[in-house]
C-alpha cells in the first residue's frame, strides 16, 4: 500500500480585540508559528494560519482567543491541499 500525500491546511480568521489593546496581540500574534498577519484595523486583525490537520488550526486559534485583549477570534475560511496538490507544475496564470 502506498502512504497517503500529507495533507495541509490553510485558514484565515478574524479576530476581534479591544482597540487599546490591539498593538499587543498585534506582537503577540507575530511571534507565533505558522500564523501570517495580512491586515488590522479598527480593532480587528485578518490572520492566515497553517498546519498539517485541523486540530493544529484549532490549537492555535484558541491560544490566540485566549491573548490579553481578544474579544473574539473566528476562523471564517478553511482550505485543505495534499502534498500532491502542492507539487503541481500545472501553469495557472491567464498570460
Amino acid at each position: 500500500m502506498s502512504e497517503q500525500p500529507q495533507r495541509y491546511h490553510i485558514s484565515s480568521a478574524v479576530i476581534a480585540t479591544v482597540p487599546a489593546r490591539t498593538e499587543g496581540v498585534l506582537a503577540a500574534i507575530a511571534g507565533m508559528e505558522n500564523v501570517e498577519i495580512h491586515g488590522h484595523g479598527g480593532g480587528k486583525i485578518v490572520v492566515v494560519i497553517e498546519g498539517t490537520d485541523t486540530g493544529m488550526l484549532g490549537e492555535c486559534l484558541t491560544r490566540i482567543s485566549l491573548l490579553e485583549g481578544v474579544i473574539t477570534a473566528s476562523m471564517v475560511f478553511e482550505h485543505v491541499e495534499t502534498e500532491e496538490m502542492r507539487s503541481d507544475d500545472r501553469n495557472t496564470d491567464a498570460a
